[in-house]
């Protein structure tokens, strides 16, 4: 891979706790996607907050770990530390019972924001840290001076609400979500049957050059400037999907910071976001070599 001129990029939102049957993993989207950056050679910084409780401690303990930057995690004197129950169906579907009120509810603005985001190459941001009014007010503030700004769809009922999902689907340039989000959204305007109708649909609307969207095991599909390419995804042993979602979007835009090709990006992507659901847990540490060695595996059974 090149070396992208500029590596550095903000994620903004949610750090908690996963409580899943096989015990606690540490989550969130942002921090998810924020860990397999930083595990394929991008510098991501994180905007969030935790409480004065020994869940926070733990997670600033993992960050530091993993040679994270947690310079612009806030601490919460009176909110504890995000939590998040989380079920793993038959079919390995997950559903959440994400808990409120928490500290990332309460992400205050800071004046050193502008500086890090003035030399960040993406700001990453999502929809569920908008349910409360304290971090959806930062987050606003944010995206008037942010970069290119990269929306992480994550509608998890009732913490979003239509009004302030168009909202921040006006701020994007480059959009991830799953089918069921796509055709939600797009059901508010239009009943278009095919999935990439609605992709288009969406881009035209809210001016979005760069639209992707993961249908779990049937791969993903990608609209790139106008251009729709997809991917049939890759076989692996689930474990289970807990953050896969978010190692896939990890993964297309490191390829996208390098400059690879759209097919490039949506494989390599593809190929992250199926390794990690092969483990357990959203964040697992896995070797870059094993993207590259079930690549080369599909290649062959092609």
């Amino acid at each position: 891979m090149n070396t992208p001129v500029n590596n550095k990029l903000v994620c903004f939102g949610e750090i908690l706790w996963d409580i899943l049957p096989t015990g606690a993993k540490p989550g969130g989207a942002p921090m998810n996607v924020a860990y397999h950056l930083n595990k394929l050679g991008m510098v991501p910084s994180m905007i969030t907050r935790i409480g004065l409780d020994d869940w926070g401690k733990r997670l600033l303990q993992l960050m530091q770990e993993q040679e994270i930057s947690t310079d612009y995690f806030q601490l919460d004197a009176n909110l504890p530390t995000g939590t998040v129950i989380a079920t793993i169906g038959e079919h390995h579907e997950v559903s959440y019972d994400i808990v409120k009120p928490v500290a990332w509810d309460n992400i205050h603005w800071d004046d050193r924001f502008e500086a890090l985001l003035h030399d960040a190459r993406f700001f990453v941001y999502g929809s569920l840290a908008t349910r409360s009014t304290a971090s959806r007010n930062t987050l606003y503030r944010l995206l008037e001076i942010a970069p290119y700004k990269v929306l992480d769809i994550n509608l998890r009922p009732p913490h979003y609400n239509r009004r302030v999902i168009e909202k921040l689907l006006q701020q994007a340039d480059f959009l991830k979500l799953n089918l069921a989000e796509l055709e939600l959204i797009t059901g508010w305007f239009s009943k278009f049957p095919s999935a990439a109708d609605r992709i288009k649909l969406i881009q035209d609307r809210f001016h979005i050059p760069s639209v992707v969207v993961t249908r779990g095991s049937e791969g993903a599909m990608f609209n790139f400037n106008g251009h729709l390419y997809q991917h049939p995804g890759f076989k692996v042993e689930v474990a289970d999907t807990v953050g896969s979602g978010d190692a896939f979007f990890a993964g297309l835009l490191s390829q996208y910071a390098n400059g690879a090709k759209p097919d490039e990006m949506l494989m390599t992507a593809s190929a992250l976001g199926a390794l990690v659901a092969s483990y357990s847990g959203p964040c697992p540490d896995y070797q870059l070599e094993e993207i590259n060695q079930l690549i080369r595996q599909q290649a062959l059974s092609n």
